[in-house]
């Protein structure tokens, strides 16, 4: 036995040690750290030793503040603007252009009505070692207090956060503290300001003249991709829903020229509410920045942090900060499922037929589907008889028929998938086109799900509806159940979900919400629910979501197998939308690239007139092929969609050569960029060979295309589109082989090595 005196010398020193660790402790936690820093050091737990970060910090009393990565340069100037510069071929490239002679902090607030600015304190800034999910790095602490009116009692630290696996991005949080003895309210937060010009990098060029991305949801056919004029203005507001139904996003925001490009947005994995506007000054400068509405009051003592907000500057278009910004996510815990192998296969949509298809129609096209070689088969809009309840409409899918249906199909050897609108319900009040809407039995049965406006009244989502809250349980546990209806009882084999962007703000008090935004946060609950059940239920289902007409959301963007182009308006929508989502979701995703038929379109009255046939963009570009033709002939109503005998010769030819090459499955290659490589191109590695895909306007081109990505050597041409021997070509130590050409429209080669 240990002697009592040993037992107390003992407890002594395990008391002592332990004092020393609280003392430690006490004095690490008065540092202000960011939620991003806070989840990287308890989410992983004990890091595993690593090298230390190669990052170089270098601080100047008066400022700057630089951080250097292996690519990028990152210097905070003494007025606080955060300027990012890409480090390239022995050059420092930027597009930042601060203002000179006013305030030009990146971060601000807005109190009492009035923009208050900070003077940075670089001589107590403090420099750390960073390690986390993202890996090694450096975080920079600035101090700073108000600027003016006196009596301001508002300090600020300015976190920052760089990292030697993400040279080109830095991370940033702001926290305001109220230092006084009176309460201050923050009216609005101001993150990431930049002033672009193109005229940096390129003196011929106007201030404005680049080419954007936008990622808002705010209104069904604008182009994302835009080349900015003079009169550029885009509210670009992200997360919570907005007029006609619209909303969620991506939150991001790039600007590009040839030599350089800058993005801005937020890392939250959650769509929080921000807005992230666009506009060219009267000086012809391009400025952006973070708005985030934070109406919040802070007591003595108490402080406020930003949600977290970046700034990455990269060589290319807007594939690189998608990209980017999609890695960091999948570090913060963004998980994106690997597409089930159903989800290449093209598909017919019966949405050809319009609102009132039958089963024998959809079953009537089952002859010319596999001649074609087509595994899919969707039912579309109003198949139903109520949102929110999802039961057949008894005048076109009586009795059980939906079920005989897809066992008809199945018998067939085809899949099929069905049309519905998560969260949306009828409550009595409006219509949608020819329907009038009814009181569902949803609604009926549990009107304590409804999301509440601030007057206490039904909440609306697109096409009018009504809407069950996602942050409720037994709302998402309704969805389950209904989709095992679907998969299970029905036999459906994947779902399309469409008109999907965000839902309202919920102010029911039954809910008891911690915050009205708890309904937008917990949207993509739902939908995981939803991919979940179908995946458990069928492993090689396919659930797709559309956000028609506009970018995804970050809520449900994880929850599918399959993007799609949306609704596009034309064939350059469908291509550049196809990038989007490959840099979003990997370049191996399944990215349908919707009816073939919406690749041309004609603007008659307030509709379009769908009329393409333009299967190249699609292949060429990496996506699935999909096509709502109708067959056989149903009469006038259908005639621009009609399969007549020459179209079904072009659709056999296309449709086969898709289902030969699948390019969909290959390695999407970042290799040209939007707006300034001429013809438009697209690179896609498969197999060992590179596929190839140029895109010129009606106009005949003539010239030199580059092949790029190429490793030096000589290479095998044929233009796979019309089977055409093209010779031989010699790729250069820079990987880049030169084809004369001559086409129009559409230029596809597969490009394979000389033995």
């Amino acid at each position: 036995m240990i002697a009592r005196k040993h037992w107390i010398a003992l407890l002594d020193t395990l008391l002592g040690a332990l004092l020393v660790l609280t003392l430690m402790l006490t004095a690490c936690s008065k540092l202000p750290k960011s939620p991003l820093q806070s989840r990287l050091k308890t989410a992983t737990g004990k890091p595993e030793p690593t090298q230390p970060s190669t990052i170089k910090v270098d601080v100047n009393d008066g400022g700057p503040v630089v951080l250097t990565t292996s690519a990028a340069e990152f210097q905070v100037t003494p007025g606080g603007y955060v300027q990012a510069s890409l480090l390239q071929n022995g050059q420092k490239l930027s597009l930042d252009d601060p203002i000179v002679g006013a305030p030009a902090d990146s971060n601000f607030v807005r109190v009492a009505g009035k923009d208050l600015y900070f003077t940075l304190d670089f001589q107590q800034a403090q420099v750390h070692e960073a390690v986390g999910k993202m890996g090694v790095g450096k975080r920079l602490e600035i101090p700073a207090r108000p600027l003016g009116p006196s009596g301001t009692n508002l300090q600020r630290v300015l976190a920052l956060e760089v990292y030697d696996k993400f040279p080109n991005i830095l991370l940033s949080t702001v926290e305001y503290k109220n230092t006084g003895a009176s309460v201050v309210t923050i009216e609005k937060s101001v993150n990431q300001r930049r002033r672009l010009n193109a005229r940096l990098g390129d003196t011929k060029a106007q201030p404005w003249q680049m080419w954007s991305f936008h990622g808002a949801s705010y209104d069904w056919g604008k182009d994302d991709v835009v080349k900015p004029t003079p009169t550029l203005s885009q509210p670009n507001a992200m997360g919570e829903m907005v007029k006609g139904g619209y909303g969620g996003g991506i939150p991001v925001v790039a600007f590009w020229t040839r030599q350089v490009g800058e993005a801005v947005g937020h890392v939250e994995t959650i769509p929080i509410s921000a807005a992230i506007p666009a506009k060219v000054g009267t000086d012809g400068r391009v400025n952006t920045e973070i708005d985030y509405a934070a109406n919040i009051t802070l007591k003595p003592g108490e402080t406020y942090s930003t949600p977290r907000s970046f700034v990455s500057v990269f060589a290319g278009d807007f594939y690189e900060p998608l990209r980017i910004w999609s890695s960091v996510l999948q570090k913060e815990g963004w998980e994106l499922p690997k597409p089930s192998s159903e989800a290449y296969n093209v598909s017919w949509c019966g949405w050809g037929y319009e609102a009132d298809v039958t089963p024998a129609q959809m079953l009537g096209t089952v002859p010319k589907l596999k001649e074609m070689g087509i595994k899919w088969v969707t039912l579309d809009d109003r198949w139903f008889d109520n949102y929110g309840d999802w039961n057949p409409r008894a005048d076109t899918f009586p009795g059980d028929s939906i079920k005989k249906m897809t066992d008809d199909f199945h018998k067939e050897g085809m899949l099929a998938q069905l049309w519905w609108l998560p969260l949306g319900a009828e409550d009595g009040e409006g219509k949608y086109e020819l329907h009038k809407y009814a009181v569902s039995k949803i609604a009926q049965e549990h009107p304590e799900w409804l999301i509440l406006d601030k007057n206490g009244k039904h909440a609306r989502m697109t096409r009018g509806l009504a809407v069950l809250c996602p942050a409720v349980p037994e709302v998402r546990a309704y969805y389950k159940q209904l989709t095992e209806k679907f998969i299970r009882d029905w036999g459906f084999d994947g779902s399309k979900l469409d008109n999907i962007y965000s839902v309202p703000a919920c102010y029911n008090p039954a809910h008891h919400h911690k915050s009205p935004q708890d309904s937008v946060n917990a949207m993509g609950d739902v939908y995981k629910v939803i991919f979940q059940t179908t995946r458990a239920l069928k492993p090689q289902s396919v659930t797709q979501t559309c956000p028609c007409g506009t970018p995804p959301s970050l809520a449900w963007l994880p929850f599918m197998d399959q993007a799609v182009t949306a609704d596009p308006v034309g064939a350059v929508q469908v291509r550049r939308r196809i990038k989007m989502y490959k840099a979003l979701l990997g370049p191996e995703s399944a990215v349908y690239g919707d009816h073939v038929e919406l690749s041309a379109m004609t603007k008659v009255g307030n509709n379009w007139k769908e009329h393409g046939d333009d299967f190249a963009s699609t292949i060429g570009a990496g996506g699935v092929v999909g096509t709502k033709f109708v067959w056989p002939d149903p009469g006038p109503k259908f005639k621009d969609v009609n399969l007549t005998a020459a179209k079904e010769e072009r659709w056999k030819k296309w449709i086969g050569l898709y289902n030969e090459k699948m390019l969909s499955k290959g390695e999407f290659r970042d290799l040209y960029v939007t707006g300034y490589d001429t013809p438009e191109g697209y690179a896609i590695a498969k197999d060992g060979k590179m596929y190839y895909a140029f895109f010129v306007s009606s106009a005949e081109w003539k010239g030199e295309v580059d092949l790029r990505g190429l490793r030096p050597g000589k290479y095998r041409v044929t233009d796979y589109g019309e089977a055409k021997d093209l010779g031989t070509v010699d790729a250069a130590a820079n990987g880049v082989a030169k084809l004369a050409a001559q086409f129009k429209d559409y230029l596809l080669l597969e490009v394979s090595s000389q033995p």
